[in-house]
C-alpha cells in the first residue's frame, strides 16, 4: 500500500475528504520526524515506537581496495512495534 491507497482508504473509512486526510497524514509525520530528530521518541500505544538510533564508530573494510577504513559513528531512524502490533503480524 502506497501513501496514496493509505489516504483514500482513511478517507472512505472515515467519511472524510483525501485533502484533508492528506493534511492530517503530512503533518503527523512531518511531527514524528522532527521529534525524533530532537531526540525524542513517539510512542502510539499499541503500535509502536519511532526513535532516534545510535551506531558506534567502527572498523570496516573498502570491498574494492581490502584497506581498512574507520566508519563514523551516526544516527539513524528506528521503529519498535508495539505488543499489539506484533501479535497481530505473527
Amino acid at each position: 500500500m502506497n501513501k496514496a491507497e493509505l489516504i483514500e482508504a482513511v478517507a472512505k473509512h472515515t467519511k472524510t475528504s483525501k485533502a484533508q486526510v492528506e493534511r492530517i497524514l503530512d503533518t503527523t509525520l512531518e511531527t514524528v520526524k522532527t521529534q525524533v530528530k530532537k531526540g525524542h521518541d513517539v510512542k502510539l500505544v499499541g503500535f509502536g515506537t519511532f526513535l532516534k538510533g545510535k551506531r558506534k564508530s567502527r572498523r570496516g573494510r573498502n570491498p574494492q581496495t581490502g584497506k581498512a577504513i574507520t566508519i563514523p559513528a551516526c544516527n539513524y531512524p528506528k521503529f519498535k512495534a508495539g505488543r499489539e502490533f506484533k501479535h497481530l503480524v505473527r
